[in-house]
């Protein structure tokens, strides 16, 4: 099937002429040099789109093996969460994995083995050289990137593992996505396939394979902790991860806070904002809707069923019964890293014993230490401070028989881990920063499922770190501060102390939730949010714009395209009457700018738009009508609607006219202490005393504190002005009132009612603007249903927003250079009718002319005179 992905304008016209094929349509499968088996359906029902799930390391596991070929053999891996996620996917769906080799086998690269794996596991092998890799995973994800994620600036590398920025370890993890990137080229089919990129890894993934397929279906989901902004912005290349991330058409996150970090940072950095309809979070990013979701990651239930149902585990479990009875067991589960907080834990633990000498010989802290994930000198330390406290505290509080700390830092299998979960009546859980940990998850349904255990011991109590991703969803856990050893001691107490009954609400509370939200409830809600978030790619037209990590993909309706001067001219020059309406701020001069007031060029522009006689041009402004009227003094023939038009001049010479309302100005009294009490509260806030209105800025303050105030002041205006003939609303950075019955809109309708009225109906409109207030004036022009003026029907209208969004406008530029240049050039255009060099005076059909040959032919014959 082909595909309307295009990379450049040309392919884009060339690809708006042909018909946009249907999602349903069938797909032909792009696959490598092994056919992947098909499943059965019927001939009229489409197959399922294929889900390609992308992740660092494939979900598989190799042990050496001098009989296979490759000298290893492989197993899935059911605990990774890339290939438990395949039981929430539609049924029937093809699922392919993409990913590096499992650690052993990272040097048996070949061929054989890719499609080997491809028809055995359906896994597609990413191969990077082994120095590529360390530089890759070890160096900029594991020491520079996780870390700070995590919140841990790399000001001290020496003594906690954390790297400063190196530009060429940067690249090398750019490389390694491309890598990737290549490999996703040769399979995928990206008008059907939804591809699903995991963790932190693979951030610049987005970007690449949007270079490569702008109309790609693509999710993320980051399994890691989003950092504060202000943790964010340290990063030199902050603004490049950030794009890639809105390269996606999904982006998911464990928790709010992870979420709201993710937009707080683009918001600051990028200067984009987020709205919220109907449930979900969307950024509008060059007219594509990149949805945010927030779902933490549950369990596979049915795995660690079948685990804690096998009689080994049974059996562990009542050995470890006996063997602790008369003892408090509780249990910790972690990997050994910096942010699990091991360390903390065991200085809670001799807490506990110190401040209640009557849990000494009683209280037992078992922890079960996983195998490091990275390699380096702070994994080092970490496993030297938890075996230094643990001695301590069992050589103070120890006793013949009795060890306070067990610290089990050897291998230990997945039935012994449930036996120890299900036989502890506490979990604790200290990491002081951390995103995927189901730790608590495989707890509950440990107690709950195990066979070793009475249903009177189906109870729980789980000691756990706010600061940790599931913390939010687990309601009945003892939340705590692992930084505070004393409040972790004190929670530690609370759970052997609290009364059965109540362990037994809190656990039932738990395990109602961890039952119903497993992995294939996240899977398949992710895999439903990410079809929805890619709907509307077959309705609309994309293209690349950008160069390197800056690029992104521009996604227009079918009918929203851009300005061109070659367009517009031809309709400029037949035309007689013009109405040309342009906004200010925003539009004619940049957002950014200083100085407000009007450049050469601007003014020089508008005076040659002036001098055409055909012309009527219009400044359409929020602004004061004294600013306004002494930036503009220049343009004698420029007409100037201020403040949304309740003032109106039709040229420097003639008198401001008011909109004709009889308005009484009393509610300024009321608003103006309330916009007063905003402006102190809010540093960086101003007000503006317009005539007719009140406006109150916030451009210059915090984003995301501006933003929540001009909520609040929304609100609180909309109560106290409810008997007002006012009307509140929120603009671009600004809260304003105005009178009833005053609006671009209703500027338009006036202006046309007047040209209609003197018998120059306009032929031609221009409307450009940039922000929510320009919208009335679109609404005007493009719907003439809602106008109370009817332009001819000959009238050529172009309506054109600044920037691309969703807009009433079905034109567009991209800023306020591209609107000076389209000025500029309907200026330089003339205003006469286009004439061909050469015209016969009359013109004669075909017919006629073979019919006067015959009469010259009859006027020259011998016979004329007869």
């Amino acid at each position: 099937m082909p595909s309307l992905s295009c990379h450049n304008l040309l392919d884009l016209v060339a690809a708006a002429d042909d018909a946009a094929p249907s999602p349903a349509s069938l797909r032909l499968p792009r696959v490598m040099s092994a056919a992947s088996p098909a499943s059965p359906t019927s001939p009229s029902t489409p197959a399922p789109a294929r889900r390609v799930v992308v992740s660092h390391r494939l979900p598989l596991r190799a042990a050496a093996d001098a009989a296979s070929p490759f000298g290893f053999s492989f197993t899935v891996d059911s605990d990774a969460v890339a290939y438990q996620l395949r039981s929430g996917l539609p049924p029937g769906a093809p699922v392919l994995h993409i990913g590096t080799l499992p650690p052993p086998a990272t040097e048996a690269a070949s061929d054989e083995l890719c499609n080997y794996l491809l028809a055995n596991f359906s896994c597609l092998p990413v191969y990077l050289p082994a120095d590529l890799h360390r530089r890759f995973y070890h160096g900029f994800c594991k020491h520079y990137l996780w870390p700070l994620l995590h919140y841990l600036l790399p000001l001290t590398p020496s003594s906690l593992g954390g790297l400063p920025f190196d530009r060429a370890l940067y690249h090398s993890f750019l490389s390694a996505n491309r890598a990737f990137a290549d490999r996703l080229t040769e399979v995928l089919s990206p008008d059907d396939d939804l591809v699903w990129i995991h963790d932190y890894h693979l951030l610049a993934l987005p970007t690449f394979l949007r270079k490569r397929f702008p109309r790609a279906k693509v999710g993320f989901f980051l399994h890691s902790p989003f950092p504060s902004s202000e943790i964010f912005r340290t990063i030199p290349v902050r603004e490049d991860l950030l794009r890639a991330l809105l390269n996606a058409d999904l982006v998911g996150f464990h928790t709010f806070d992870y979420a709201r970090h993710f937009l707080s940072a683009c918001s600051r950095l990028l200067g984009l904002d987020y709205q919220s309809k109907r449930g979900y979070i969307g950024i509008e990013y060059y007219g594509r809707t990149v949805t945010v979701k927030i779902l933490p990651v549950g369990i596979d239930m049915g795995q660690l069923r079948s685990v804690v149902s096998a009689p080994e585990t049974g059996d562990l479990v009542r050995r470890l019964t006996e063997s602790y009875k008369g003892r408090r067991l509780m249990v910790g589960v972690d990997d050994v890293d910096l942010f699990k907080g091991i360390g903390l834990k065991f200085l809670a633990m001799e807490q506990l014993l110190v401040e209640h000498p009557e849990l000494r010989g009683r209280a037992v802290l078992v922890q079960i230490a996983n195998p490091a994930r990275s390699e380096g000198r702070d994994i080092q330390e970490v496993q030297g401070e938890a075996r230094a406290i643990s001695a301590r505290v069992n050589a103070r509080f120890g006793t013949p028989g009795y060890t306070p700390i067990v610290l089990i830092d050897r291998g230990v299998s997945v039935h012994e881990k449930a036996a120890y979960y299900a036989a502890a009546e506490c979990c604790v859980v200290s990491a002081v920063r951390d995103g995927l940990n189901r730790i608590p998850y495989i707890y509950t349904v440990c107690r709950q499922e195990s066979t070793g255990l009475d249903d009177a011991a189906k109870r729980s109590v789980i000691v756990l770190s706010e600061f940790v991703g599931c913390s939010p969803s687990l309601s009945g856990a003892i939340r705590v501060n692992p930084w505070s050893v004393e409040s972790m001691a004190e929670a530690m107490n609370a759970a052997l102390r609290m009364p059965e009954p109540e362990q037994r609400l809190r656990h039932e509370k738990h395990y109602k939730y961890v039952s119903t939200h497993d992995v294939a409830y996240w899977a398949k809600s992710f895999d439903q949010d990410l079809q929805r978030a890619c709907k509307d790619h077959f309705s609309r037209r994309h293209w690349g714009i950008g160069f390197g990590m800056s690029f992104k993909v521009v996604a227009l309706g079918p009918n929203f395209r851009r300005l061109s001067v070659d367009h517009i001219v031809p309709s400029y020059r037949k035309s007689d009457n013009r109405l040309i309406l342009l906004d200010y701020d925003g539009t004619v001069m940049p957002e950014g700018s200083i100085d407000k007031a009007p450049s050469n060029e601007v003014i020089s522009v508008l005076n040659r738009l002036c001098e055409d006689p055909k012309n009527r041009v219009f400044i359409v402004s929020g602004r004061g009508k004294d600013e306004l009227g002494r930036w503009f003094a220049p343009c004698e023939k420029l007409g100037i609607a201020a403040e949304h038009g309740y003032f109106t001049r039709w040229s420097r010479d003639s008198a401001w006219e008011t909109c004709g309302l009889a308005v009484d100005f009393d509610w300024k009294k009321t608003a103006e202490p309330v916009m007063r009490l905003y402006k102190e509260a809010t540093d960086g806030s101003t007000i503006e005393d317009k005539e007719s209105a009140l406006v109150w800025h916030h451009d210059e303050a915090d984003p995301d504190f501006g933003s929540c105030q001009a909520k609040e002041l929304l609100d609180h205006l909309e109560n106290v002005l409810a008997n007002e003939p006012v009307v509140v609303k929120r603009g671009q950075h600004i809260v304003e009132v105005n009178p009833q019955g005053i609006s671009k809109g209703v500027v338009v309708d006036n202006l046309l009612s007047s040209m209609v009225s003197r018998g120059k109906a306009p032929d031609f409109v221009l409307c450009i603007g940039d922000d929510r207030s320009d919208e009335d004036m679109f609404e005007s022009i493009v719907c003439p249903s809602n106008s109370s003026v009817k332009l001819p029907a000959s009238s050529e209208v172009f309506a054109c927003t600044v920037g691309k969004k969703p807009s009433m406008a079905k034109y567009y530029l991209d800023d306020t250079v591209d609107v000076i240049k389209m000025l500029q050039g309907l200026a330089n255009a003339p205003s006469q009718r286009p004439r061909p060099i050469w015209m016969p005076k009359r013109r004669i059909a075909p017919v006629s002319q073979t019919l006067v040959l015959l009469i010259r032919l009859r006027l020259h014959s011998p016979l004329a005179g007869a």
